[in-house]
């Protein structure tokens, strides 16, 4: 659901799709701006976990626009992207510009753990995941922020620009939650 690329503005009709606007990476973060970022990702958990508490099977079970997941396929999708995000970054410092699998996000959201599981299940897996990355993230130093994966579509990527992208993929995501709710943005998001 994420566009990595970046490219494009945001039409009328990509609002739904694109609640919070396009990722637009940025070079020559400053350390206060990469806390902010990991501060975002640590607050995701709990973020989504509001966002979701109170919706009924129903709800959860409604997409967020017009041919777009579920909100239960959305809350199963995070963990999943993160884990591999995850993964990334642990790679990209302990090797050498490590090549990086892709993986198809759509075919995952198919599966049973991903259309029918209680949402409960992702939330715990995300609250986990994020007590790790964000101790991981935390303990990087900048020039580690300046190491790289290689991505077969995107070529060489930067920890500083995966960082950009997991907290907006959060915000992102958080924002389609919201519009189920009715609701605009989801606190963070409308910070950035």
């Amino acid at each position: 659901m994420a566009d990595p690329s970046g490219r494009g503005p945001v039409g009328d009709g990509e609002a739904l799709r694109y609640p919070i606007g396009r990722f637009r990476p940025r070079a020559g973060l400053s350390a206060g701006e990469r806390t902010a970022l990991i501060d975002d990702i640590a607050a995701l958990p709990a973020d989504l976990r509001a966002a979701v508490a109170d919706l009924s099977d129903e709800q959860l079970d409604s997409p967020y626009r017009p041919g777009g997941w579920t909100v239960r396929q959305v809350v199963h999708h995070v963990p999943d992207s993160h884990l591999n995000a995850y993964i990334r970054f642990k790679l990209a410092v302990t090797e050498d510009d490590p090549s990086i699998l892709t993986y198809d996000e759509a075919a995952w959201a198919e599966l049973a753990d991903g259309r029918g599981d209680d949402v409960e299940t992702s939330l715990v897996l995300l609250e986990t995941l994020h007590r790790r990355w964000t101790l991981f993230l935390r303990s990087l130093d900048e020039a580690q922020f300046r190491r790289t994966f290689r991505h077969p579509e995107l070529g060489s990527v930067t920890l500083e620009r995966n960082l950009q992208l997991y907290a907006w993929h959060g915000r992102h995501h958080l924002a389609h939650v919201m519009s189920v709710r009715g609701e605009e943005g989801g606190g963070r998001a409308e910070r950035r």
